[in-house]
């Protein structure tokens, strides 16, 4: 009996042919974070996110998803009587040194408007 050429995707072989990975366009990408394929090409551009880069297109991996999920992951803060614990022994008083008084700052006063000073030469509008 004849074997078939190209065995069944499910059909297990003696040395596993590993393909090249899925690679996704940032569209596709965009629609499963649900968020702009603007964001995520300038996410790309800025280097912010892991990329492929193929020619002159952002292509992603199943991985670089995953990572891009973890990365922007936010974890819930700590309950109130763990915090209320950490927060003693985190914070450390600064050391004051006495023999400097704390300088006052010096007032911040904002320009006048340019038409303000261009009035006070008399220009003729």
């Amino acid at each position: 009996m004849r074997q078939p050429a190209i065995t069944p995707a499910s059909a297990p072989t003696a040395h596993a042919e590993v393909g090249p990975p899925r690679l996704y366009v940032p569209e596709e990408v965009a629609a499963v974070l649900g968020c702009s394929a603007w964001w995520v090409k300038d996410r790309a551009r800025r280097r912010l996110i892991p990329f492929t880069r193929v020619g002159r297109a952002y292509r992603f991996t199943g991985e670089h998803l995953a990572e891009i999920i973890r990365m922007n992951e936010a974890r819930p803060a700590l309950p109130q009587q763990q915090a209320a614990k950490a927060a003693p022994a985190a914070k450390s008083p600064a050391p004051q040194h006495p023999s400097s008084p704390a300088a006052p700052a010096a007032r911040l006063r904002a320009r006048p408007p340019r038409r303000a000073r261009q009035s006070q030469f008399g220009t003729a509008a």
